[in-house]
């Protein structure tokens, strides 16, 4: 199983006290599929794939991506996983402004030592990007901007790609657009596709779907 989540939890500290996040998620994922995680806003959607990406750590529970406990490392070795296992695309393009849309499409593949000039090549063609290269971040719209960073996170040929609300910018036709591209890419390379969207719509564009409410999978 590609991605494992056994009964996680997390919760926070607030002026009202602690509220419970997530009380006992359990998901898994094999590699090549594609799960959709929706639920309404405050539901722990994001939390959780913070948590898979190791951008935070659970109260409790274990979660193990590509046979590897994520819940077990400290900050270096989760920096490592997601450098050599994770492709992160999230709603905000997060690329690096003083960057090429070429070098920021090799970034993350060079980070990994995984860089193949053909490889990204193929990629930016697939994404309609040829001819838009030696651009920077500011010269391209929305959608041009989500297609970098989907490039970016593919270019590493990661086992998990984690999205969060990847179109919540893009207004509908734009926005189907770019899904279309990022699960063509994502289904040729073998990945495993976890995304957060609160668009049952698009939630139905993926293999499966799971919905949490009150901090579980209903």
């Amino acid at each position: 199983m590609l991605l494992d989540i056994r009964d996680v939890t997390k919760s926070y500290d607030s002026a009202e006290g602690r509220i419970e996040v997530l009380r006992g998620v359990s998901l898994q994922l094999a590699a090549g599929r594609s799960l959709a995680l929706t639920g309404e806003s405050g539901s722990g959607k994001s939390t959780l794939l913070h948590l898979v990406a190791g951008l935070d750590a659970p109260d409790a529970g274990e979660i193990s991506v590509a046979g590897r406990a994520v819940t077990g490392l400290g900050d270096a070795g989760r920096a490592a996983l997601r450098r050599d296992a994770i492709g992160l695309v999230f709603q905000q393009f997060n690329l690096v402004p003083s960057l090429t849309v070429a070098a920021n499409l090799a970034f993350q593949a060079r980070l990994a030592g995984r860089y193949e000039p053909e490889r990204v090549a193929e990629i930016a063609a697939r994404l309609g990007l040829d001819g838009l290269k030696d651009r920077y971040p500011e010269q391209l719209s929305g959608g041009q901007q989500q297609r970098v960073a989907i490039g970016r996170a593919l270019a590493a040929a990661p086992a998990l790609i984690l999205a969060d609300e990847p179109t919540g910018n893009l207004d509908e036709a734009t926005g189907d657009s770019v899904l279309d591209r990022m699960l063509d890419l994502v289904a040729d390379q073998g990945a495993g596709l976890l995304m957060v969207t609160h668009s049952p719509r698009l939630a139905g564009r993926l293999d499966a779907r799971a919905h949490l409410a009150a901090g579980r999978i209903a």
